[in-house]
């Protein structure tokens, strides 16, 4: 009987701390937790990865290898991010991933952006051909579109691993190579063009990883110190070189302004020395006309008082010629009436009697026709000429 009891006695105990296991088992399945709701800011995604759910189910495609995506309810990645919101999500068997969907800026400086991603990130030294070490500064802008957010998750797991495990080695291997192909000079002065190349090849690569490539800036750049003291030694020089050439120009344009003021105070004596000049043109002018007016008018004159002795002389000689026509007419007319001796004899006479020759009586004429009265005549002449003159021998 005691045995009995005893084990009556253990059951029971046994029986009580099954029923209180039991009872304890239901508070904690039928125990509700509060969560609060899960924020995703403007301008971001959230994606869900879950660790519980309905069975897994890859909806990426045969295009995406590199993770795998599933609808929601399942556990995985889902496929559908979450929009800008408060969600009910359990972040007990949940977690989310915050995805920016605006362009994001990566700085490979000393700054760093608000977000923190590139905190890690530093100034990129690299060798240049000619072997001379410098460092440059890089932001690159990339973006992520709110349906390639999931893709990006199940890839690389977050934001901070895309920054450290793809885009910090592809940038800055990028420069890297790129910077030993030329020298530093070279980098320098075509920077802009490599700042092209930079965009093009860097979008290309992470491309592959559902990433957009918005810019590639490069920023301050810092060569070696030696290198370019000597550049700064030959770039003063040629700025004084280009100094003193100014200066001459200048001295060259300040002579010529000179000269222009001493013509331009000089110009007016050269006015009245011009109207001096164009005075004595003038003057010249008018004697010389004044000279030809005075040639034309004597020539003129000449050729008048030449064609009045002309005319006079024509009119005298034929005066002369009418009275000789005339003597001769009346001398032919004499000769006819009374003999060629007789009219010699009157007109003999007619000249004595003009210049008070007498004829008689101291000479006696015969009456022997006109040749006596002409030896009477010469008989005078001579006597006349006897007295006057004395005897002859």
């Amino acid at each position: 009987m005691e045995k009995k009891h005893a084990w009556n006695t253990g059951y029971w105990l046994l029986a009580a701390l099954a029923v209180l296991w039991a009872q304890d088992l239901w508070q904690a399945a039928a125990r509700v937790e509060p969560v609060p709701l899960t924020e995703i800011p403007i301008g971001y995604v959230g994606v869900v990865v879950s660790y519980v759910g309905r069975e897994h189910l890859d909806v990426s495609g045969d295009g995406f290898t590199h993770g795998d995506l599933v609808e929601r309810g399942r556990k995985g990645v889902w496929v559908e991010p979450l929009l800008p919101g408060k969600h009910p999500i359990n972040t007990r068997v949940m977690k989310v991933e915050l995805v920016p969907t605006t362009n994001i800026v990566l700085n490979w400086a000393q700054r760093t952006e608000a977000h923190h991603y590139d905190e890690r990130l530093s100034s990129i030294l690299v060798r240049s051909k000619d072997g001379f070490s410098f460092s440059l500064d890089v932001s690159q802008i990339i973006h992520i579109g709110m349906k390639n957010a999931p893709r990006v998750i199940s890839r690389v797991g977050s934001m901070q691993n895309l920054v450290d495990h793809v885009l910090q080695p592809t940038v800055g291997n990028y420069f890297r190579n790129s910077a030993q192909q030329v020298t530093v000079l070279e980098f320098l002065s075509a920077r802009s063009s490599r700042q092209r190349e930079a965009f093009d090849n860097i979008r290309k690569a992470v491309e592959a990883y559902d990433v957009e490539c918005i810019d590639t800036l490069i920023g301050d750049i810092v060569p070696p110190a030696e290198l370019m003291k000597t550049q700064t030694d030959r770039k003063i020089a040629e700025e004084l070189e280009r100094t003193y050439e100014v200066q001459r120009e200048a001295q060259v344009k300040r002579q010529a302004l000179e000269r222009e003021t001493a013509v331009a105070n000089m110009q007016g004596e050269v006015v009245r020395a011009e109207q001096t000049v164009r005075i004595s043109q003038q003057t010249a002018l008018s004697a010389a006309e004044t000279a030809r007016g005075e040639a034309n008018a004597t020539r003129i004159r000449a050729e008048g008082q030449a064609q009045a002795v002309r005319l006079n002389g024509e009119a005298e000689g034929d005066a002369v010629r009418a009275i000789g026509a005339a003597r001769a007419d009346a001398y032919r007319q004499g000769m006819d009436a009374v003999g060629a001796g007789g009219y010699t004899a009157i007109q003999l006479a007619t000249i004595l009697g003009e210049h008070n020759v007498k004829l008689v009586p101291e000479i006696a004429v015969s009456g022997d026709g006109g040749g006596g009265l002409v030896n009477a005549m010469i008989a005078r002449m001579l006597s006349g000429s006897s007295v006057e003159g004395g005897p002859r021998s």
